[in-house]
């Protein structure tokens, strides 16, 4: 800033060269600065241009750290879980059924990756389910997790995400006997009579390979069999889940067929096998499927007709105390007949209800069921869960108990 001299203004330079005396008033009014020098700008110029690519890198830092967060570890995981069934015992005082069981993880070979934990809750009653949802909500939140829920039938499904990956998928179930069931299943009648009241199994085959199956199934409520094909991804999650929702479960047992066209188990019981191949391999299937009350034959047009094969399968089902229902896959079977000779309860189908895969079709195979019940005092049927069929047994199975007809699990009628 410029300086006053000798106490007066300082002068402006004129064209004549002489300064001129600026009034006293607004010389005191007038502030000089020298204007900053072009290298002074470059250097404000830089200045900020620095600050603002350090405020960009913090940012982008932020960004990344937020968009990169790792999945949970194996310990981490388990800590939800636990988590998850404290909650649930507390708001159930601990009458809840839970089982725990882990998915694999196909997409990583590390260890330190985590897969999903599978939890199954059958509560005593739904009153509770409220409650529970208010529990597994603060769960999730504490652990940033995103909460979906999804509804099926007797099931409300919740499950767990971190970044599009799901890290738990959480089961809760009614049992169907705690359920209003719209057919009751009923003692068996051992002597029919003409106008009379018949029981009718249903068994619902090749469970196992995909959940959307299951779900539809269990969509009804009604007393069915579930027949699970064993070695499949989620046959130990479909028998487990069956079972706790109260249906009865099955060994849908693969058995060779003598149709090199149809499609094969890679595991299955094939002729010529010894007693020791069939125990062990029985054995292995029963551990993929939990809960197995009874056995029945997925093909095995050629293992049935085979009296050698039989004799050596039977004793192994007697010992387990399971039934065998004999699918009739072939006219030559000896099955049935060798389950009894052994002393295994036995029965066998007799009909198929969608081996034409319409519903009309199908609501005409449950009539023809429902008249051998009728006639004979029980009948097994089997069909399988596509849509038609299940769209069929929705719309029919209400009205069977009008017509005297009993809707009864596969054990009810074996002998």
């Amino acid at each position: 800033m410029a300086q006053l001299q000798n106490g007066r203004p300082p002068r402006l330079p004129g064209n004549s060269g002489r300064g001129e005396i600026l009034p006293r008033n607004l010389s005191r009014r007038i502030f000089y600065f020298e204007p900053p020098t072009a290298q002074a700008l470059r250097r404000s110029a830089v200045l900020l241009a620095m600050h603002g690519f350090l405020i960009s890198c913090a940012l982008f830092v932020l960004m990344l750290s937020g968009c990169t967060r790792q999945p949970l570890t194996k310990a981490e995981l388990r800590a939800v879980t636990s988590e998850i069934v404290s909650a649930t015992q507390k708001v159930t005082g601990r009458k809840a059924e839970i089982t725990i069981r882990p998915e694999a993880d196909r997409s990583t070979s590390t260890p330190a990756q985590t897969s999903a934990d599978n939890i199954y809750i059958t509560l005593t009653t739904p009153s509770e389910t409220p409650a529970l949802e208010d529990a597994l909500a603060n769960v999730a939140r504490r652990h940033d997790l995103r909460l979906l829920a999804t509804a099926s039938g007797t099931e409300v499904r919740f499950d767990f995400v971190l970044k599009g990956v799901r890290t738990h998928t959480i089961h809760i179930v009614q049992p169907v006997s705690s359920a209003t069931p719209a057919v009751t299943p009923q003692p068996p009648v051992p002597v029919p009579r003409p106008g009379g009241t018949g029981n009718l199994a249903i068994i619902l085959d090749d469970l196992g390979y995909d959940r959307a199956s299951a779900d539809s199934l269990f969509a009804l409520q009604f007393p069915l069999t579930v027949s699970v094909i064993p070695h499949l991804p989620l046959s130990t999650d479909v028998a487990d889940q069956a079972y706790r929702r109260g249906y009865e479960v099955l060994l849908h047992l693969p058995m060779e067929s003598e149709y090199a066209s149809v499609k094969h188990e890679d595991i299955e019981l094939r002729v010529g096998m010894t007693s020791q191949q069939v125990e062990s391999t029985l054995a292995g299937m029963l551990d993929t499927v939990p809960h197995a009350a009874g056995v029945n034959n997925h093909q095995g047009s050629l293992a049935t007709a085979d009296a050698a094969l039989m004799n050596e399968l039977m004793p192994a089902l007697r010992q387990r105390d399971l039934f065998f229902i004999d699918s009739r896959t072939t006219p030559d079977t000896v099955a049935f007949k060798t389950a009894e000779r052994c002393g295994v309860r036995a029965a066998s189908r007799r009909v198929f209800l969608d081996d034409d895969p319409t519903k009309p079709a199908i609501e005409a195979q449950l009539d023809l069921a429902a008249r051998d019940a009728l006639r004979h005092g029980s009948a097994i049927a089997i069909g399988h869960p596509h849509p038609a069929t299940i769209a069929a047994l929705a719309d029919t199975l209400p009205q069977l108990e009008s017509r005297g007809i009993h809707l009864v699990f596969a054990s009810t009628v074996v002998n």
